[in-house]
């Protein structure tokens, strides 16, 4: 059994650093909120735990604790076996967390050990698909094509040569009680599949999208719009899994990808390469019929 939160509490506090439009604070604070009051999260380094936790000042009003970039699975594996071992599981919501960098990169063996072992823990990635927290270098979470300062355009390269990785489908291979992939631009489905994971007993895992607006290069204005452009052009399908079958899918009303590339910066050279642009199509269109996404 979930611990049940108040949903009048406000456990992500105004006043962090975070930029404006950023879609990672927005789903930090439903995170927070939905797990209520008795939570310990084990957060990784990277943006969230930078803008939250400018000394002497926190935004978190959980039980918090930093980690390493590589190991908040880790760390959140001690708390749940203290926690088993003093009796009190049942009483705590334990949470692991990490952008796309500190998840499906660095802390992937973390990650897979915490899945593997089968600890009683949420696992959260806010993706904004690269590491910008240091200079917006390109992850194994970033698109294809993307530019970024590890990815650049130019007369020899396009961008990110490397499609993005399957995270959730690497989740889901462990075999656990619950594997979802959610949006910022869908906070009522967000707040559901939070609320959903813990209630399973094991290890479940969320997959947020989460724009940037200075890595993504889009007006902060934009975030939820881009966001919701990102599922409904096929490119981020919003899924759920339980012990490895996939149980829903959001259908949408498929748009062209342009709608969603020609909004941000890092896309706007794919707009003027056919080849490239066609490659977007492709992985929209593989998701699509994987998914059986289109209404």
């Amino acid at each position: 059994m979930a611990v049940v939160a108040d949903p009048k509490q406000n456990l992500f506090a105004s006043g962090h650093t975070a930029c404006a439009g950023c879609g990672q604070a927005i789903a930090a604070k439903i995170v927070a909120t939905v797990s209520g009051k008795k939570t310990v999260i084990a957060n990784a380094t990277g943006c969230l735990e930078v803008f939250t936790t400018k000394a002497p000042q926190t935004a978190w009003r959980v039980a918090w604790v930093h980690s390493l970039f590589e190991n908040a699975a880790a760390v959140a594996s001690g708390v749940e076996a203290a926690m088993r071992y003093l009796g009190k599981i049942d009483e705590v919501n334990v949470i692991a967390q990490g952008g796309d960098g500190g998840t499906a990169d660095i802390g992937m063996g973390s990650l897979s050990g915490m899945l593997e072992r089968g600890h009683d823990i949420l696992y959260v990635c806010y993706d904004n698909e690269a590491y910008m927290n240091t200079g917006i270098q390109r992850s194994g979470l970033t698109p294809l094509d993307s530019n970024t300062t590890t990815s650049p355009v130019g007369k020899r390269s396009r961008g990110n040569p490397r499609p993005k990785k399957p995270l959730l489908e690497i989740a889901v291979a462990h075999n656990i009680s619950y594997a979802a992939s959610a949006s910022v631009a869908f906070l009522p489905d967000l707040k559901k599949k939070v609320e959903k994971a813990l209630s399973y007993k094991g290890p479940k895992f969320l997959q947020v999208h989460v724009p940037c607006p200075l890595g993504w290069r889009h007006d902060s204005s934009l975030t939820i719009e881009i966001a919701k452009l990102a599922v409904e052009t096929g490119l981020y399908p919003l899924v759920e899994y339980e012990y490895g079958k996939l149980i829903s899918v959001r259908k949408i009303k498929v748009k062209p990808v342009e709608e969603y590339l020609k909004l941000q910066g890092r896309f706007r050279h794919v707009l003027k390469d056919e080849e490239a642009l066609n490659q977007v199509r492709e992985v929209a269109k593989a998701n699509i019929e994987r998914y059986g996404l289109a209404l």
